[in-house]
């Protein structure tokens, strides 16, 4: 059984920086593909960012250049470094592991594990 739990979520202020990680335990982490994605109240599920056993990285267009992923096999780790956050980016996080291949490692189906969120709440 594979086993996800992340952290670091919080309210910040707009311009303000958050570090989530999330933990990865069950399986083995480093063939993983992983994904972080967010839920805005009243919003779908939407993609955010993603890194494959590559390290090989893809972004939500509105993030680029804000938000950088990263994992580290060693501690079975990946991280989501979000700087100048905006209001718009409040949303619930969630991480996510999968076999993923290009073409789905954008979409929820390229993942079969999730965690269970982290808040993030951007203020004006």
């Amino acid at each position: 059984q594979v086993h996800l739990v992340e952290s670091g979520g919080g309210t910040v202020q707009a311009g303000g920086s958050l570090r989530l990680s999330c933990v990865v335990s069950g399986d083995t982490f480093s063939r993983y593909t992983m994904g972080w994605f967010r839920q805005a109240p009243g919003e779908e599920r939407e993609f955010v960012a993603t890194i494959k056993w590559s390290s090989a990285t893809a972004y939500k267009d509105s993030v680029k250049g804000r938000f950088t992923v990263s994992r580290d096999n060693s501690k079975n780790t990946v991280y989501l470094q979000m700087n100048s956050l905006k209001p718009e980016d409040t949303a619930v996080y969630y991480c996510a592991a999968g076999n993923a291949i290009t073409s789905t490692m954008t979409s929820q189906i390229g993942y079969r594990y999730w965690g269970q969120g982290t808040q993030v709440t951007v203020s004006t």
